[in-house]
């Protein structure tokens, strides 16, 4: 869902608590950019505003794409991060985000003791998408993947930006100036 909020420009955030699969059980960021890896878990259409339900196939967050393939259609630069606590910092973000404000509460309570993340993206679409063969170890809840076959540098693929300069530059102070000290800067790799 957000991989293709992220591809459409109808966001450029991404909401990050880490999954049951994560080292020490905790989000970080591992690299500043990285392949946008299409995933149904957690996908269900009331998690969902209205208007992006479309892109949620079926009830239960089934996908039309053959399980023994991957498609792996863009990839990320991270350009801002933030950690978030505050229910008011997360409502200021709530037109930001395609999930509906109920599943962004429920990830900012979950593990009470850590904090929200909040990734500015800078999403770019291939131009010719790549296929995969799917693996069993890329399936399962984890903010990270390793895959096997692409290029380790995803801008080393013709791709176009999701959004033009001036448009990702505008939606990035927006998001920014609604984050008390706003982002800052991604470590590096």
């Amino acid at each position: 869902m957000v991989v293709r909020a992220l591809l459409a420009g109808e966001q450029i955030l991404d909401l990050r608590k880490g999954g049951i699969r994560e080292e020490e059980r905790r989000f970080d960021v591992r690299s500043r950019r990285f392949w946008l890896y299409p995933t149904i878990e957690h996908q269900r259409t009331d998690l969902v505003k209205p208007a992006y339900r479309r892109w949620v196939t079926g009830e239960a967050g089934t996908s039309d794409e053959p399980a023994d393939r991957l498609r792996i259609e863009g990839w990320a630069d991270v350009v801002g991060v933030a950690t978030i606590t505050d229910e008011a910092v997360l409502e200021s973000l709530e037109s930001k985000f395609v999930w509906t404000r109920a599943y962004a509460d429920s990830r900012l309570h979950w593990k009470q003791r850590q904090p929200l993340w909040v990734l500015a993206l800078r999403a770019f679409r291939l131009v010719e998408p790549l296929d995969l063969p799917m693996r069993a170890e890329y399936a399962g809840c984890a903010s990270w993947v390793d895959l096997d076959g692409p290029p380790e540098d995803p801008a080393s693929l013709p791709s176009e930006p999701a959004l033009s300069d001036e448009s990702f530059a505008a939606r990035f102070k927006l998001c920014a100036d609604a984050i008390p000290g706003g982002f800052t800067a991604p470590e590096p790799d």
